[in-house]
């Protein structure tokens, strides 16, 4: 399924609409080339020293993968760096905005000098950039698209609207990313890495306590589980006999309509929750799980119905 276009997208937010005017010419300490006078003034590309750039902790992503950040440095040695780095300037330095990768790619190599441009920005229209620029790329793994979201809203007072607005996601997107900072630490590690999905995530999140959730984990990596086998064993969990013994019986996946099961998977992602949808030559059900009334509420507003 086509993902939705990003609002203002990177043309708008980097080119030809910048953050704020052009800064006057920087300092020498930031190694700053004099800009070439054929380019139009908010798009000056400029050549500075790569040690004058530092990384920005509004930076979302923390993972970079060695092998892709090699297979960058292999290009950049080939071509060079196609697209400037987006900076701005921080306390008698550069500090990124955009371009972190190549960054680390260049500097892996050896390069003395980068292309950038440079923009004012307040820290919050930095943030937002990051995260508009990685999630055009797909760079951020769910983990970090979550905490991306989390920190507009607790450091600049966002609403989920305003921030679903801004970075061109729906509302759902959003508050569904959100709850996966619900989980413990090290589940949220297996989510960074891979060895688990958004969806069985969104199911372990139906577990009531943290170490119901770990139990869930440990079965789901063990086992290799799909997410309709986990939402079974979640099931088995939740419903666990009085001596806190969980059933540990293999989960079989039952055999279902194809068309059917994407329904299914598509319901599971736009609530953010477990779904059953039953179907029989016109006829059926649709049963949608829900384990607190916060989550009711929350699955109410994304059905559009007002209590």
């Amino acid at each position: 399924m086509a993902k939705p276009a990003l609002g203002r997208g990177l043309g708008a937010l980097l080119g030809g609409s910048p953050v704020a005017k052009p800064p006057a010419p920087a300092p020498q300490s930031a190694n700053i080339a004099p800009p070439t006078p054929a380019v139009a003034a908010q798009e000056r590309v400029q050549r500075v020293a790569i040690s004058s750039i530092h990384p920005c902790p509004l930076q979302p992503r923390k993972d970079f993968s060695a092998e892709a950040l090699s297979e960058l440095a292999d290009s950049i040695k080939e071509q060079g760096i196609v697209q400037p780095l987006i900076v701005r300037e921080r306390n008698g330095h550069l500090e990124l905005i955009a371009g972190e990768r190549r960054w680390r790619a260049a500097q892996s190599i050896g390069l003395a000098e980068v292309p950038v441009i440079l923009r004012e920005a307040d820290d919050r229209a930095v943030l937002e950039l990051a995260l508009i620029e990685n999630l055009q790329r797909e760079n951020l793994n769910p983990v970090e698209e979550a905490q991306g979201y989390s920190q507009l809203i607790g450091q600049f007072q966002l609403t989920q609207e305003e921030v679903a607005l801004k970075v061109g996601k729906s509302r759902a997107v959003v508050a569904n990313a959100l709850r996966l900072l619900k989980l413990a630490p090290e589940i949220q590690a297996h989510l960074r890495q891979g060895r688990i999905s958004v969806g069985h995530a969104k199911v372990i999140l139906g577990l009531a306590t943290e170490k119901q959730q770990r139990v869930a984990t440990e079965k789901i990596l063990k086992e290799g589980l799909n997410v309709r086998q986990t939402e079974a064993l979640v099931g088995r969990l939740q419903s666990r006999d009085g001596t806190g013994t969980a059933k540990t019986s293999s989960v079989a996946a039952p055999s279902q309509n194809a068309h059917v099961s994407r329904l299914e998977d598509q319901l599971r992602e736009r609530l953010g929750t477990k779904v059953h949808l039953r179907y029989a030559q016109g006829k059926g059900a649709l049963e949608i799980s829900f384990f607190s009334d916060d989550e009711l509420q929350r699955i109410l507003e994304i059905l559009g119905v007002k209590e």
